[in-house]
């Protein structure tokens, strides 16, 4: 696809914030193709489009499903992250070894262990005969506030450990500012902490009614930018990053895309001239690669998981209700009968020399 595309809208409301039923108009699409003048003027399908030689395997992980995620490597370059609270239970900790450390090797050791299994009951929930719990987080229906925690400490570890601070004019907060608050004079050294970028998620999630695999979209298309353009998401510009890569996860995922002007409406002071404008540039330094495969997206969400796992974010357990126990159960059925009758199929199926195994029975046949 090339050229640019144009989402300007007219100032009015979507029908995401407030369903209403309103026929969309179709988006204008202007294009700088060459136009030939046999063959006309030809558009190439994003899915027929190859990447450049240049863009390696490793280097992409948006577009590879065996690339490691950059914003997992990142956080593994970084020490544990540790919670106000886990800082608290560490030094309590410490002081208990240190003040118990006259007393016998075996009672130390049992004073230990008693205080570590307190610990565990207290953070951890356990399944009984009565109560199980489960985790209510799947990849096709992964939970928003968790998803949202884990996506901004995602963000929180590429601007802390960035290779430099390469950006753009377009995403320079200075010089497109989000809010008639005049900015800071160290807007652009000083790192912003997870509950800052946390927060900003949020609102605009709130606001926008979006999803949770949106927010998983979300990450996909900001490292794709960043491998794409080659730049670096740091103090200066991850505002404006974040909310072009949320505006334009928001108009793919969702059927019920929210509008330019919606997002003004959330941000009072930004103009729908001003996320236009963002929209096309961040469209054009993605080369308008907007696909996003299932083993991608199925990539990112588990290592998300895993960076929950490593910063004591855990997604909730919740108890298994009888709704939810007849649903997994249904699912399960359903599951098993579909593998029955593939395999049914597949016996049916089944004349080479490497199926005789299910083949019973087979007369044999005289020439």
């Amino acid at each position: 696809m090339g050229g640019s595309v144009s989402c300007c809208i007219s100032p009015g409301e979507s029908p995401k914030i407030h369903r209403r039923e309103v026929e969309l108009e179709e988006c204008p699409i202007t294009t700088t193709e060459d136009v030939s003048e046999d063959t006309g003027t030809y558009l190439q399908h994003i899915s027929d489009r190859e990447l450049p030689d240049e863009l390696a395997q490793e280097a992409n992980p948006s577009d590879h499903p065996r690339a490691s995620t950059l914003f997992l490597n990142k956080s593994q370059t970084d020490g544990q992250y540790f919670s106000v609270k886990d800082v608290i239970v560490i030094y309590f900790f410490t002081r208990l070894i240190s003040l118990s450390y006259f007393l016998p090797i075996s009672v130390r050791e049992k004073r230990k262990s008693n205080y570590m299994n307190h610990v565990r009951l207290l953070t951890k929930k356990y399944s009984s005969c009565s109560t199980i719990f489960i985790d209510d987080s799947t990849v096709s229906q992964p939970n928003l506030k968790s998803t949202i925690k884990c996506v901004a400490l995602a963000i929180y570890y590429h601007i802390k450990n960035r290779d430099s601070n390469r950006s753009l004019d377009i995403f320079d907060e200075k010089k497109h500012p989000l809010t008639r608050e005049k900015v800071p004079d160290d807007y652009s050294v000083v790192d912003p902490e997870h509950k800052l970028i946390y927060r900003f998620i949020r609102t605009l999630f709130s606001s926008a009614q979006l999803t949770a695999e949106c927010a998983i979209v979300t990450l996909v298309y900001l490292e794709r930018l960043l491998t794409y353009a080659e730049l670096d998401i740091c103090p200066c510009n991850w505002k404006r990053i974040v909310l072009g890569a949320i505006l334009l996860a928001s108009k793919v995922w969702d059927d019920q895309a929210v509008w330019n002007v919606d997002y003004c409406q959330i941000l009072k002071d930004i103009t729908v001239e001003d996320m236009n404008e963002m929209e096309r540039h961040f469209l054009e330094l993605l080369q308008f690669n907007i696909n996003v495969p299932a083993s991608v997206y199925a990539k990112y969400y588990f290592d998300l998981r895993s960076l929950a796992d490593d910063n004591n974010l855990s997604f909730p357990l919740e108890p298994l209700s009888n709704k939810r126990a007849q649903k997994l159960e249904a699912i399960s059925r359903l599951c098993e009968d579909k593998y029955k009758d593939l395999s049914k199929a597949a016996m049916r199926r089944s004349v080479s020399v490497d199926n005789l195994v299910g083949i019973k029975n087979s007369q044999a046949v005289l020439s």
